[in-house]
């Protein structure tokens, strides 16, 4: 969601690439609580860190705390930025407590991030 965040409201500044130390498959509930902001992250894709481990980035942000214990160091990284957030996949319950949870977390990741990267109304 922090991709499609960044990728969607800051893209004349950063372009984002996410990716886990544990990649699955993209949650179709993270897919359709950003779509109803207007952001459409369908075409994005889970990636292991090891695709991006020659590369060099001005910020690496983890947005979990599993992912901030193992995520490699990246040399070319020039700021870490962390911030822990619940992993919303972990959520068990009915389909409407999921969206709930993921509507939460997508919440909290977009006023993390205006804090962060600067203003910006909600989409």
């Amino acid at each position: 969601m922090a991709e499609g965040f960044i990728n969607s409201l800051w893209k004349e500044r950063y372009e984002a690439f996410s990716c886990g130390t544990n990649p699955g498959s993209l949650s179709p509930y993270a897919v359709e609580v950003m779509k109803e902001i207007g952001i459409d992250i369908s075409h994005q894709y889970s990636k292991g860190v090891e695709i991006f481990k020659s590369e060099k980035f001005d910020y690496v942000v983890t947005v979990c705390d599993g992912a901030r214990d193992n995520c490699p160091f990246f040399p070319g990284g020039v700021e870490y930025i962390h911030e822990g957030f619940e992993d919303p996949t972990s959520m068990e319950g009915t389909q409407e407590e999921r969206l709930n949870k993921f509507r939460e977390v997508r919440d909290k990741i977009f006023r993390w991030l205006v804090k962060k990267f600067g203003g910006h109304d909600v989409p």
